[in-house]
């Protein structure tokens, strides 16, 4: 793990959910005292196996914490936000099975990212790969809005973007960049090989340099006269495409 920073995960699923996926990164777990300890038995089961402390609190601690939030009594403090290293991540790949990664460029909306996360996760995509600049951390309403999904996907955080398309062009991937304007549809296609999807901004979409880039675009198909797509849906779309594709083959 190459680079970090604070996180506070609120809600009682999220809280569990970490205790799951990365109990070794929470330092405590806040608890707002009027709730019954019979109530998250799962909860103090998972703490007490992971030596994790379970600090019972009032509620305004717990509001002063992550304010007002749908936060159900529960927060996690964690040692930090983990993204995984670029070159160490490479190691572990399989090429052979053509793995897909997504590249987000200016996903702003934490909701939207999280959103984005869950369904990488849920389709199998290796890595989900962010710059720095102009790029919503990993923070508590990501976590919260992935249902836990955050801790279970190798999120890369990047200095440079065009770096980036370097370095998994050199791996072996193909940059693939949604764009509505493209001819070709991602019914059509090749995802049969290393993919790595451009997802750009909910607004503006992906940059036209960055567009160039790519070694191919392609759009979504939609009636209506439907402009496009919001960015989380975009991605769930292309990444359940690809695993579609890879359950036909298997």
């Amino acid at each position: 793990m190459a680079d970090s920073e604070n996180l506070l995960i609120y809600g009682r699923n999220p809280v569990e959910e970490v205790l799951h996926s990365r109990p070794k990164e929470i330092d405590k777990i806040y608890v707002k005292s009027n709730i019954k300890p019979s109530s998250y038995q799962e909860i103090k089961d998972l703490a007490e196996e992971n030596d994790v402390p379970l600090v019972k609190v009032p509620g305004a601690k717990i509001y002063k914490l992550v304010g007002k939030v749908n936060d159900q009594g529960f927060v996690a403090q964690l040692s930090a936000a983990q993204y995984t290293d670029f070159f160490e991540w490479v190691e572990t790949l399989i090429l052979s099975q053509n793995p897909a990664v997504l590249l987000l460029h200016g996903i702003e909306d934490p909701h939207n990212f999280g959103a984005i996360l869950r369904s990488a996760a849920a389709a199998g995509i290796e890595a989900v790969i962010i710059p720095m600049q102009n790029q919503a951390p990993v923070n508590a309403t990501v976590f919260k809005t992935s249902a836990g999904t955050a801790g279970r996907i190798p999120i890369i955080r990047v200095h440079d973007l065009n770096q980036a398309f370097k370095d998994l062009k050199a791996t072996g991937f193909k940059m693939v960049g949604l764009d509505g304007e493209a001819t070709r549809n991602v019914w059509e296609a090749d995802l049969d090989q290393p993919i790595a999807f451009l997802i750009g901004s909910e607004g503006e979409g992906i940059h036209p340099e960055n567009l160039k880039r790519c070694d191919f675009t392609i759009s979504i198909p939609m009636e209506h006269n439907v402009e496009s797509l919001n960015a989380s849906v975009s991605a769930a779309l292309v990444s359940y495409e690809w695993k579609r594709r890879k359950m036909d083959q298997s």
